[in-house]
């Protein structure tokens, strides 16, 4: 299915950058979600959004080289980050429920059969979703735009990719390892808008007031796991309203008082 999206939409009808993109993409998804697989094993995070930029990054390069540029290009390798960010999530998700049925007592058959359900149905709705975020908020230019479009438009136009910045950012994450710094929370701070951080920021000290109220290192570490899984829980919560919210003001209800805002 995604050789023939590729072929009569994305490359339209161009074998050759339709072969180079499916291998690109399999080879990809192939290695990475092996790294998500892993990370979510071992730390519980997946690395989702560093590994899609690799990929822009990969998929840009490469189709140049064939021959495709400009628009049609972004949107290629836009698309080609968009199939590998999916497996990539896939295999996060997929390896946390392998590992919470393992602990039930359930067999991988039993949740591949319910995992391929899940699946349908969620690319039955999300499609639904992103259309009305778009015309609410926006991709291009609102309040949703996506930065990963500016790290390949330099590529897929000629100009070439800030290599030095990348070679400076890959530098600054290592040193930030070494010190013990987690090295992606950083990057996020550095180009996350304010109204963003500031929560991040809150949410920082309040773990840190949570889990070091007690002497009982152990009781602190209860309290910590019981902060992240609630944390989780307003993530998840947020996301839900937010489309929810999104979806009343496609359909003309908007409870936000623009004009105080905007005063």
């Amino acid at each position: 299915l995604i050789v023939l999206f590729f072929y009569f939409d994305i490359m339209q009808g161009n074998i050759v950058h339709t072969l180079v993109a499916i291998a690109l993409v399999a080879g990809i998804s192939f290695l990475f979600t092996t790294v998500a697989a892993n990370a979510i094993a071992i730390v519980g995070t997946n690395p989702v959004s560093g590994m899609t930029l690799m990929t822009l990054i990969l998929a840009s390069v490469v189709m140049v080289a064939v021959g495709l540029k400009g628009p049609s290009g972004m949107v290629a390798a836009l698309v080609m980050g968009g199939v590998v960010c999916t497996a990539l999530s896939m295999a996060g998700g997929f390896i946390t429920d392998l590992k919470i049925g393992y602990w039930l007592g359930s067999t991988p058959a039993k949740q591949e059969t319910w995992k391929f359900l899940g699946t349908i149905v969620s690319a039955a709705t999300v499609g639904g979703v992103m259309i009305i975020l778009n015309k609410t908020y926006g991709f291009t230019s609102g309040a949703l735009a996506a930065p990963q479009a500016a790290v390949i438009e330099p590529l897929m136009s000629g100009v070439g990719a800030p290599w030095l910045l990348y070679g400076i950012g890959a530098v600054l994450a290592i040193i930030l390892t070494l010190c013990k710094i987690p090295a992606l929370a950083f990057a996020l701070g550095m180009f996350i808008p304010l109204e963003l951080n500031v929560p991040l920021v809150v949410g920082g000290a309040v773990n840190w007031f949570v889990t070091s109220r007690s002497k009982d290192s152990t009781i602190n570490t209860e309290r910590g796991e019981k902060g992240t899984l609630l944390a989780s829980g307003f993530i998840a919560g947020g996301a839900l309203m937010g489309v929810i919210s999104a979806a009343m003001r496609f359909g003309g209800v908007n409870l936000v008082n623009e004009a105080w805002l905007n005063n």
